[in-house]
């Protein structure tokens, strides 16, 4: 009775488990996981943060055409001060009285109300607007550039997961064949048709078999929870990838096209630009310094000194210019220290071409060894398919070894696993391509 209710309640555990499983499994094309990783990508939101902080200073910059308002008051209680003015009237004679002398004042109180809004400044506003926005428009590129980033690598690890996926079920069918072979020697074994020294060469093949798919699953394992984290979705959902990802029809050009489409679609590239161009005008907005700037000014003040002053309707406008002279002396090493970053900028901007002419030649070539890679194993596999065929005849017609037999099925399960590793790492490849050339999250025409 108890070892029943055990096997149920092993029963039960099983079918919980997978219960469990079912309703944790996500079937996952790869445009869907796409979007998921654009969505959850930490990179791409804080690029989305940068971009509103450029937003902002472009405002900032805009906002320093306007005109400055400063608003001051205050109050204050005077102590009875002691004054004796050594004047003439003070020593002329009468017997006076108080109504010619200094009125006791003990407190006051003013307000000032200035505003200037600037005329000219030597284009320093207008170079910092400008400058601002070719910032702003860097800083949306590079959030473009890193999307494309993003992309790529969600389409690496989502055919990594298929490759892992794919592994996991050759080396599954390939151990119930080995495994199944092993029942059917053990029975030969038994009857004394079969060497005991043949059952263990195929039961050690079936363990290498169990090995090679325990490595399999942790590799699968682990690429589904790169991928979950990933996608923001919890580390336990078992995805299942579409295995119609690596049947795909690609149509690629010629190298040349490909490194001019780098050139003109590039968002690092334009983003690089946009900055020499926002150092150049910073050059100029240092050299504005040289210039007087100009101002129209207006107030208004009012106060009150009880028994003594009182001030009011005391309003002013006018036109006011200041020049710093110290800047004829002072700006040349400002001056000269942006110009030095803008022929830095430059520079890098060299740099970067020839690093993308590189990168794309050689995710060209890497696309082409693909190619040659995918035929070869192509071939492979219809070689070893054919040579297991007559290997498995000779030995049913007692024409071969076990060994011989063990051998050509190794053959055989390595080169599927290399084809379907090569259709895949072809994936890979295009897509690196089209990165490379900066149309990766253009439509694509296969």
């Amino acid at each position: 009775m108890k070892g029943r209710l055990k096997i149920i309640f092993v029963i039960l555990g099983v079918a919980l488990v997978s219960l469990a499983n079912a309703q944790n499994n996500k079937p996952l094309t790869l445009n869907e996981a796409i979007d998921l990783s654009i969505k959850n990508s930490k990179q791409l939101k804080i690029n989305r943060a940068k971009v509103e902080q450029a937003s902002a200073a472009v405002k900032e910059a805009i906002q320093r055409r306007l005109p400055d308002a400063s608003l001051s008051g205050s109050y204050i209680r005077l102590a009875n001060p002691a004054v004796d003015l050594k004047t003439k009237s003070s020593n002329s004679g009468g017997s006076g009285g108080n109504g010619g002398g200094i009125p006791k004042v003990n407190q006051a109180a003013y307000g000032i109300l200035s505003a200037s809004l600037p005329i000219y400044a030597g284009g320093k506003i207008s170079y910092g607007i400008e400058s601002s926005k070719y910032l702003a428009h860097a800083e949306e590129l590079d959030a473009e550039n890193s999307k494309e980033e993003v992309i790529d690598n969600t389409i690496e690890a989502y055919v990594n997961l298929y490759k892992a996926n794919a592994a996991v079920k050759l080396y599954e069918e390939n151990l119930v064949q080995a495994q199944q072979r092993v029942k059917d020697f053990s029975n030969l074994e038994k009857n004394g048709l079969l060497a005991r020294n043949d059952l263990l060469k195929v039961q050690l093949q079936a363990s290498n078999v169990e090995l090679s798919l325990l490595d399999a699953r942790n590799n699968w394992e682990l690429a589904n929870v790169n991928m979950d984290l990933m996608l923001g979705l919890p580390e336990n959902t078992t995805l299942a990838p579409d295995s119609t990802v690596i049947d795909q029809n690609f149509s690629v050009g010629t190298l040349d096209e490909y490194v001019q489409s780098a050139l003109k679609n590039r968002k690092d590239m334009e983003a690089m630009g946009l900055r020499k161009q926002a150092a150049d005008l910073g050059v100029k907005a240092i050299k504005a310094d040289r210039y007087p700037a100009i101002a129209l000014t207006g107030g208004y003040i009012a106060a009150d000194i009880p028994k003594m002053l009182t001030i009011t309707n005391a309003a002013n406008i006018g036109v006011g210019i200041s020049y710093n002279l110290g800047s004829l002396w002072k700006n040349k090493a400002k001056v000269e220290q942006a110009e030095a970053q803008s022929r830095q900028l430059e520079a890098t901007q060299e740099l970067m071409n020839n690093n993308i002419r590189l990168q794309v030649n050689r995710a060209y070539l890497n696309w082409l060894s693909s190619q040659k890679k995918l035929e070869v194993y192509t071939k492979a596999v219809e070689q070893a398919d054919e040579n297991y065929r007559i290997v498995k005849n000779k030995y049913n017609n007692g024409l071969a070894t076990v060994t011989d037999l063990v051998e050509a099925d190794v053959a055989q399960l390595q080169s599927h696993l290399n084809y379907s590793i090569a259709k895949a790492d072809a994936v890979i490849v295009y897509n690196q391509l089209l990165e490379a050339a900066g149309t990766l999250s253009q439509p694509q025409t296969n």
